[in-house]
């Protein structure tokens, strides 16, 4: 297996692929990058805080035109991880409004995007459906 690195430095991988935020200890509000000062409440302690792998979708809009190379259609979300929103590509679905919807149950993907002249595998992340069994 190639030696792997996520695309996002708030992406965790291994045997159980997570995102992980900047969660203040004082209020609680959470960023992904990194800050010096929370935005909520001027606090400057933080701590790493694992972030549901599953969410519900709030927004979304269907990309139709992009930069040369991406390809189109595709999704991309707001989705809802258990209070701390996250915005990423709603993957594994037909890029319509017909497949994709709001309040439609999500859950954490990773894949692979790429490898480097060194072998590296770039690895990203998106939210695909959750479908009730039926």
């Amino acid at each position: 297996m190639p030696k792997q690195l996520p695309l996002v430095d708030y992406l965790v991988l291994g045997d159980d692929p997570h995102l992980e935020a900047w969660e203040c200890t004082s209020c609680g509000a959470r960023f992904f990058d990194r800050r010096n000062a929370c935005a909520k409440c001027e606090a400057d302690e933080f701590r790493r805080a694992r972030i549901a792998s599953e969410g519900v979708v709030r927004a979304f809009t269907i990309v139709s035109l992009a930069a040369p190379g991406i390809a189109v259609p595709f999704v991309s979300a707001i989705v809802d991880c258990d209070g701390t929103s996250v915005r990423a590509n709603i993957v594994n679905v037909e890029p319509t409004d017909t497949h994709v919807a709001t309040g439609m149950k999500v859950r954490l993907v990773t894949e692979p995007i790429g490898v480097d002249d060194d072998g590296v595998e770039g690895i990203g992340f998106g939210f695909e459906p959750i479908y009730a069994a039926t």
